[in-house]
């Protein structure tokens, strides 16, 4: 039940950031259409577009970020704001830069941090 419940709220979370005005809809396209971010809660914050392993805040900091840049160009960084993974000339290559840097054994978003730790304990 709590996983239908994490993979409905970040389906719907996906459908919203669609048609929002605080993040490029074609980030968010692109990077809905790769199935492994498409499992993960998306968020926005300062025009980024960021992935968490749990759907309820505190999100998960352990992955990768996306930043629009001034003319098309895109910047990965992270998990930290200290981080810098590369830039892009495409949305596309900047999805890829995140989806080769996802944790190990990286899955479906779950509810909270407890369900996370659960989860990556093998409880």
């Amino acid at each position: 039940m709590a996983d239908q419940d994490a993979a409905a709220r970040t389906e719907t979370e996906w459908k919203r950031l669609l048609g929002s005005r605080y993040v490029e809809s074609e980030l968010v396209r692109a990077a809905y259409a790769e199935p492994r971010l498409r499992q993960l809660f998306p968020w926005t914050g300062m025009w980024e577009l960021h992935f968490s392993r749990c759907i309820e805040s505190p999100w998960t900091w352990d992955v990768p970020y996306i930043r629009p840049q001034p003319g098309g160009r895109f910047r990965v960084e992270g998990p930290s704001r200290t981080e810098f993974v590369g830039e892009a000339d495409s949305v596309e290559a900047a999805v890829a830069m995140v989806v080769d840097r996802l944790p190990p054994g990286c899955g479906p978003a779950v509810v909270n941090r407890d369900a996370l730790a659960t989860e990556e304990s093998g409880s």
